[in-house]
C-alpha cells in the first residue's frame, strides 16, 4: 500500500525547525528532507527513522520494523509527538551527510 498525500503533510506539519523542509515520492512512498539531507522515509504511512547512533539513546525504546523488501530494520516514530519528531529531525539534519550528486550519463 503506498503512503497519501495527506499524512505526509501531516508529518511535515509536526516538524518544528529552522530548517527547510520537503518530501519527494519515490516508488509510491516518501523521504522527507531537512536541508536537502534525507531524515525520514514514509512508507505505508509509517514513519522511519534510519537507525543511526546519533539519534540511538533518543529512540531505543521505539519500536522497529522493515519499511519494505529488503530494507535494513529503521525505528518506527510516533507522528503525534512533535517534539521528538522534531528533536530526530534537528539531530539528523547536523549529522547524515548530503546525498551524493549522481553522473550523467551522455
Amino acid at each position: 500500500m503506498a503512503s497519501d498525500l495527506d499524512y505526509v503533510s501531516y508529518v511535515v506539519e509536526q516538524i518544528k525547525t529552522v530548517h527547510t523542509i520537503r518530501y519527494l515520492k519515490m516508488f509510491g512512498e516518501y523521504m522527507i528532507y531537512a536541508n536537502d539531507k534525507p531524515v525520514l522515509l514514509i512508507c505505508d504511512n509509517t514513519t522511519f527513522v534510519k537507525k543511526l547512533d546519533c539519534v540511538k539513546d533518543l529512540l531505543d525504546a521505539v519500536v522497529t520494523g522493515i519499511p519494505y523488501h529488503n530494507a535494513k530494520e529503521h525505528y518506527i516514530v510516533d507522528t503525534e509527538d512533535s517534539e521528538l519528531l522534531s528533536n530526530i529531525v534537528n539531530i539528523l539534519e547536523q549529522n547524515v551527510p548530503l546525498p551524493k550528486k549522481k553522473k550523467k550519463v551522455k
